[in-house]
């Protein structure tokens, strides 16, 4: 499912932009991602991992830091700069009721994020892919005079930049050793043993540092970026797993809901996406994207000829097993077009009927479609009360399942009454 553009400010009130991921369920727990050192929220592993993660209940903020891809102000500010932009995102999440407790650092973001967890109290796990043990490792990459005051060339994993002598200095006031001994948060470890950019030695430096509850999982052949799809989803595998035994996931606290209503509500994934509770099954609801949705679900509309169809279907299979007649299997396609100013809402349905059937009977189940309870219900009209509650409470109950068969039963009614119905349950 696409992610949500999410925005918010820093401490020195520079604009930086980030995606919200948050996967096809409501998540049960919320991350930030830390992007590598010159990259930016759209690396493979910012996205893949995110999605990935999504995709298992943890919703995952990937931004750009400061400078780089769409966020505002100047690169270069050093690993200050960056720690001070985490706890900017964790802040900005927990105001739009996402409190973040998972932080997730790549390669010079590990660091960051190590730096950072101290100064994000609801933050209680941090996992790091590829980093270095201290921030100025990044320093090997650089060329040219670092003591003159102006712009040197930085190279990493390909890509050139200019940084000022000042990101030098801030690098040499950091003491990640100490900080990682004083995380007080579990810890994940990835690394790939054939990383050429940052070694493996890395990973040892801050295992060894690091206090319980910690954790080292090896990437194997993964190189530095995670440019192989399944080394980012393998990452974001183990992460979710291991974050489990960390994080508070409570689950959404929906109002009760009557046995046989169907109940809607947002997600807050998105401008239009809200959560179907139908029975047992639940499942999305949204709009397209070129209205301002996500597309991560049917439409109202979509809903709406899914019922005709799937109403048109079970009415047809009861009235061919009645008849005992050879009816393999139904297939229905519905299409709508909207009303205009001079015509009403049209639904287009065409019925597939498989099987060893004659004309008569195709054409007697097609007469008995128009009768299924939803197709009446669409043509006769319906009265729909509405209620305004202050809190979430119980729906009103809608028709029961009971009821919907016993109205598919007199769609099915004709002129030989003595021919029993199915029983519902299949006897």
């Amino acid at each position: 499912m696409p992610g949500v553009r999410f925005e918010f400010e820093n401490a020195a009130g520079r604009r930086l932009s980030g995606v919200l991921e948050t996967g096809p369920r409501p998540p049960r727990a919320f991350a930030v991602f830390a992007h590598c050192f010159t990259c930016d929220k759209r690396s493979h592993a910012a996205v893949r991992v995110s999605r990935a993660l999504a995709e298992r209940g943890i919703g995952v903020l990937r931004f750009d830091f400061t400078g780089l891809g769409e966020s505002e102000g100047d690169f270069g500010g050093g690993l200050s700069s960056d720690v001070a932009d985490i706890v900017a995102a964790v802040e900005a999440m927990g105001a739009a009721g996402h409190e973040v407790q998972i932080l997730i650092g790549h390669s010079f973001g590990g660091a960051a994020v190590l730096a950072a967890a101290g100064r994000c109290d609801s933050v209680r796990a941090v996992a790091v892919i590829n980093a270095p043990a201290d921030a100025e490792h990044v320093l090997k990459h650089i060329e040219g005079d670092l003591d003159g005051e102006g712009r040197v060339p930085v190279e990493v994993a390909g890509r050139r930049f200019e940084l000022g002598a000042g990101f030098v200095r801030d690098l040499s006031g950091h003491d990640q050793k100490a900080r990682i001994a004083r995380l007080h948060r579990a810890l994940l470890i990835l690394h790939a043993p054939r990383d050429e950019v940052v070694g493996i030695d890395n990973a040892t430096e801050i295992f060894i540092a690091a206090r319980h509850p910690k954790s080292f999982v090896s990437l194997d052949d993964a190189d530095h970026l995670l440019t192989e799809r399944a080394d980012s989803d393998y990452a974001a595998g183990v992460i979710a797993a291991w974050a489990e035994r960390y994080v508070e996931a409570e689950a959404p606290t929906a109002a009760p809901r009557a046995p046989d209503a169907v109940r809607v509500e947002e997600t807050g994934g998105g401008k239009f996406q809200v959560e179907v509770q139908a029975g047992p099954a639940r499942f999305l609801a949204d709009e397209p994207v070129e209205v301002g949705g996500l597309d991560s679900g049917p439409s109202p509309y979509d809903l709406l000829g899914a019922a005709l169809g799937a109403c048109t279907a079970m009415t047809c299979r009861l009235y061919a097993d009645r008849k005992g007649w050879p009816l393999d299997r139904v297939t229905v396609e519905v299409s709508h077009t909207a009303r205009t100013a001079q015509t009403k809402d049209r639904f287009r349905r065409e019925v597939g009927l498989e099987g060893d059937l004659d004309a008569e009977q195709r054409q007697r189940l097609i007469e008995i479609a128009e009768k299924c309870p939803v197709h009446r219900t669409l043509t006769e009209g319906a009265e729909v009360a509405t209620e305004a509650r202050a809190e979430p409470a119980p729906v009103v109950a809608a028709t029961d399942a009971g009821e919907h068969f016993d109205r598919m039963t007199e769609a099915c009614a004709d002129d030989d009454p003595s021919t029993p119905c199915p029983d519902p349950a299949g006897a």
